[in-house]
């Protein structure tokens, strides 16, 4: 691929999700302009590196399959990262979440109802992860690695895929508590983009990148419905 093409394709496409989480949850919060840039980054984030790759790569699709193996190491590195997960949240999360706004924000947001927060968490474990490894492991750690080494180029795609990650995060968190998790999600897309890289396919990826979600989900549930906080 060609550097010039790669940079313009990361410009056109990193910036598009934390537009969408600062508009919906910090510039338009609870408005129609909010939700509509939400679903428009969105429809970008997902559509654009497939345009990309047809129109200016000329290049072919598949269903990326794992002809080099890594679907254990997959199961294997979710496991391992729920548990330090786990261990943050036992040993940290008291002391650094304010459980009473985490719950007066999931209500604000439409997932005070345990059905609906299960919903949520299905659709973000089965299509979302896959959707973000097609998006950050496929395209954009592809892109980095045409601009930068290796080493580099896992640490670029890394911080890519934090940025959205911390806006999110800091609505609902403090700023240490941000930090913390986002250097989580930093540390699981770089160990990610490596497996895409070692593995060439995003299957081994998704494993570990859907049990850390369930780990989040549930996680996220023992605080929130745990008992109500006042």
């Amino acid at each position: 691929m060609n550097k010039k093409k790669s940079i313009l394709a990361l410009l056109l496409l990193v910036p598009a999700p934390s537009i969408g989480v600062l508009s919906a949850m910090v510039w338009f919060p609870n408005s129609w302009m909010g939700m509509m840039l939400f679903a428009l980054s969105k429809l970008w984030l997902f559509g654009f590196p497939v345009i990309w790759h047809r129109v200016v790569e000329h290049g072919s699709l598949s269903f990326s399959p794992a002809r080099k193996g890594g679907l254990a190491m997959g199961v294997l590195s979710g496991m391992l990262i729920s548990a330090a997960i786990v261990l943050a949240y036992v040993t940290l999360g008291p002391r650094m979440i304010d459980r009473s706004f985490l719950v007066r924000k999931m209500a604000d947001i439409g997932l005070a109802p345990a059905s609906t927060y299960a919903s949520l968490a299905v659709y973000w474990i089965v299509i979302n992860s896959v959707l973000e490894e097609y998006v950050w492991r496929w395209f954009v750690f592809r892109q980095c690695e045409t601009v930068f080494k290796p080493a580099v180029a896992i640490g670029c795609a890394a911080l890519f895929f934090t940025l959205h990650h911390f806006a999110a995060l800091r609505v609902y968190c403090g700023l240490p508590a941000a930090v913390i998790c986002s250097m989580g999600v930093f540390s699981g897309g770089a160990l990610w983009s490596f497996m895409y890289r070692r593995y060439q396919s995003i299957w081994p990826g998704y494993l570990s990148h859907a049990i850390v979600d369930l780990c989040v989900f549930l996680v996220g549930a023992v605080m929130i419905f745990g008992g109500r906080a006042p």
